[in-house]
């Protein structure tokens, strides 16, 4: 059984003053990116990709907060260290982060891109770290089913796959990150006081490293 590590989101048992921390830094980031501006060297300004980046990237702290503050209360609601609460989570698809297993079927990923951003690729890489494939995303949020099929129609071999979302605006890039995909959760099981998931692609992880849940699709 191999085990698939996600970053871990013990921080959100301390999601509100997270939040309120985030605020006030929110503000002191904009009062600095403001000062940037007003005191640049007019002979040579900053290209404003510089400012869409910075915006980008404090962009997906933010996000990573509002996930946190989520998943905490999910946990709380299913009781995640009861294993009556637990099997809930049997037959449910988990989002997650890391590599997944292709056998032949669909791969959701759920891309998440900053909203400064005007393209947007998906990554493909196999087990041996070789880029694979790159393919032009819509602009959004919204799932996104890898079909494993390559540029000639045939189907890539049965294996491990890591995917990324990589970001851009005005041709630079933005934000690289790993993309989180969907894996139904196949077994719950309760280890030293921790709920541990075993996925259909035959990983298991701890239930606080689930960024959402969803019914089958």
């Amino acid at each position: 059984m191999e085990i698939l590590q996600a970053p871990n989101t013990n921080a959100a048992t301390t999601a509100p003053s997270s939040a309120n921390v985030l605020s006030s830094d929110f503000e002191v980031f904009l009062q600095m990116l403001t000062a940037q501006a007003e005191y640049q060297d007019p002979l040579e300004p900053i290209d404003s990709s510089e400012y869409a980046a910075q915006l980008a990237q404090f962009s997906m702290v933010e996000q990573q907060v509002t996930t946190n503050d989520l998943m905490q209360q999910m946990l709380t609601a299913l009781g995640a260290n009861d294993m009556a609460s637990a099997a809930n989570w049997i037959g449910m698809e988990a989002l997650v982060q890391g590599p997944a297993k292709f056998n032949g079927d669909p791969i959701t990923i759920a891309p998440n891109p900053p909203i400064t951003a005007s393209e947007v690729d998906l990554i493909v890489t196999n087990a041996q770290g070789t880029q694979v494939q790159r393919l032009a995303l819509p602009l959004g949020a919204e799932p996104f089913v890898w079909d494993g099929k390559k540029a000639d129609g045939s189907s890539f071999e049965p294996g491990e796959y890591t995917f990324q979302i990589e970001s851009r605006a005005n041709d630079a890039i933005l934000l690289t990150e790993p993309a989180l995909s969907y894996s139904r959760v196949t077994e719950a099981r309760i280890e030293n006081g921790t709920t541990l998931l075993v996925l259909g692609s035959g990983y298991l992880i701890e239930a606080s490293n689930v960024s959402g849940l969803r019914e089958p699709a």
